[in-house]
């Protein structure tokens, strides 16, 4: 457990130096090198947690990707499938070390209050003018990976405003016995030190889904509410096809 958990330190301080050089650098284009970084990285702090990943589907070039939430593993599931950016709640950035870090890998902080709709809105566009790739967890909290919840419809007005695709994404876990279905999921009142614990003491073998289903069309829907319902049921179906039994 030791190890794993020094080792990830270590790995994610060092490799922030040249992702940090490569901002500063190059902090604009398709396809910047602090992206690839950041792909890279996910690989391998997902490794260090006992899993690895499979990838189901073609990424849309660029847009917002909805995915189910598991948990903070889900960051480096994500990074190891694909080179994208993440939408996280304001106070993320307050942080003391999770937040300088997200920020460097391009992390997106948005107020989650209704009355900051159209804030969100314009945040979200930044990255999807560069040609972004931007996740985001339409339930607004994370689950035991079990099960989805319902999708908060005001982050699909973005997709609306900026006439990008909406692509559906499932994330799906899948524990080695004798480790429960909900082994990598964090959430509700959950303890984090305990939890992490687990992950790194017990985790090996395991693999985790990343499925990126067709994309969706926002014109093709009269409203962001349909839209967002459209893209719930894409994820808790593949979602629910994968799951053990």
């Amino acid at each position: 457990m030791g190890v794993r958990a020094v080792t990830l330190v270590v790995v994610t301080y060092v490799g922030m130096v040249p992702v940090l050089i490569s901002r500063w650098v190059e902090p604009r284009g398709r396809s910047p090198v602090w992206l690839t970084m950041a792909h890279l990285w996910g690989k391998v702090c997902l490794w260090l947690c006992g899993a690895r990943v499979r990838r189901e589907g073609v990424p849309i070039d660029t847009g917002l990707l909805m995915s189910n939430h598991t948990g903070w593993i889900d960051i480096f599931a994500l990074l190891a499938a694909e080179r994208v950016v993440f939408v996280s709640k304001a106070e993320v950035a307050r942080w003391p070390v999770v937040g300088p870090l997200s920020r460097q890998i391009g992390t997106v902080y948005i107020e989650r209050r209704r009355s900051q709709a159209k804030q969100q809105q314009s945040q979200l566009l930044t990255p999807l003018g560069e040609g972004r790739r931007v996740v985001l967890f339409p339930e607004g909290t994370s689950t035991d990976g079990q099960r989805v919840l319902p999708f908060r419809s005001s982050l699909f007005a973005a997709a609306q405003e900026a006439g990008c695709l909406v692509q559906p994404v499932s994330v799906v876990y899948h524990a080695r016995a004798p480790l429960p279905p909900s082994f990598y999921g964090w959430w509700g009142d959950m303890a984090l030190g305990p939890h992490l614990k687990a992950v790194f003491a017990l985790a090996s073998g395991n693999r985790v889904d990343v499925v990126f289903h067709p994309a969706l069309d926002p014109a093709e829907f009269p409203d962001r509410k349909a839209l967002a319902a459209a893209c719930e049921d894409v994820v808790r179906a593949g979602l629910t096809q994968r799951l053990p039994g």
